[in-house]
């Protein structure tokens, strides 16, 4: 199993769900933040990558996976990206994880890069008679 610090895209539920091939695997997601660390735009793209910042801290969330999954996500995220070794501060506190990095040539450190906001939620359907 690897403990992946997730930053980028696959924040979005459904984007993870469908890109790991697992529909339960977002109720495994935990909050944890990334310190020494920007999130930027990765030039050319609508994604984000990592850079070393000192003071800088990102926001994202812990999942555990196994080798099938991450299998998926590695091919979802492509061969500019490696994982890297990080140490993320959760709950629990501090942890050993790995995160997506893309190559530093590419990131636009003058870009901080948000992910979207989430989609509203649908209002539950209401049956008249």
């Amino acid at each position: 199993m690897t403990l992946l610090f997730l930053y980028g895209t696959l924040l979005d539920p459904r984007v993870l769900a469908a890109q790991a091939g697992e529909a339960g695997i977002v109720r495994r997601l935990g909050p944890a933040r990334l310190e020494g660390w920007q999130r930027v735009a990765l030039r050319g793209t609508p994604y984000p990558t990592l850079i070393p910042a000192p003071g800088a801290v990102t926001e994202g969330a812990v999942l555990r996976v196994g080798p099938a999954a991450l299998a998926r996500l590695a091919a979802y995220e492509g061969p500019p990206y490696r994982l890297v070794p990080v140490r993320v501060m959760t709950a629990a506190g501090p942890r050993r994880a790995q995160a997506w990095v893309g190559p530093a040539w590419r990131a636009a450190a003058a870009c901080p890069w948000h992910p979207p906001p989430s989609p509203p939620r649908r209002p539950a359907a209401v049956v008249t008679r």
